[in-house]
């Protein structure tokens, strides 16, 4: 399984993202966390960052899960539908996660119980198999 963890903190902006450090974030995730990476973008919903998930998703193999941790979910849902359409990603392999209003310990948190529960299910389905 390949887990790609995708971050945004709304171009640092938004109040919700205050007691983030999301400079060492990354860092954190990766040397926690069961993934392949880990990267930061100001804004995913941006043009850059459009193009940044366009890339990860065209690229991305039959057993990889995208973990973007970002502002509400539904939001998310909405402003990369079409990405996933134009690159024919799966969208239930884009796991939409709310990281906002915590410090990096909450984000952690958030970010590792749905690594566990990912691993889980793809551990379920090939014990089924």
């Amino acid at each position: 399984m390949d887990i790609k963890v995708l971050l945004c903190n709304c171009k640092g902006l938004c109040p919700s993202f205050k007691g983030a450090d999301m400079n060492t974030l990354p860092f954190e995730v990766e040397s926690e966390l069961d993934v392949t990476y880990a990267v930061l973008h100001p804004q995913f919903c941006g043009q850059g960052g459009n193009a940044v998930l366009m890339d990860v998703m065209s690229k991305a193999s039959p057993d990889t899960y995208i973990l973007s941790g970002a502002c509400a979910p539904e939001a998310q849902d909405k402003l990369f539908k079409k990405l996933m359409r134009l690159t024919g990603f799966p969208p239930e392999r884009f796991i939409a996660l709310d990281i906002r209003g915590t410090d990096n310990a909450g984000i952690m948190e958030r970010l590792r119980g749905k690594v566990e529960e990912l691993v889980r299910a793809e551990e379920a389905k090939h014990a089924a198999a």
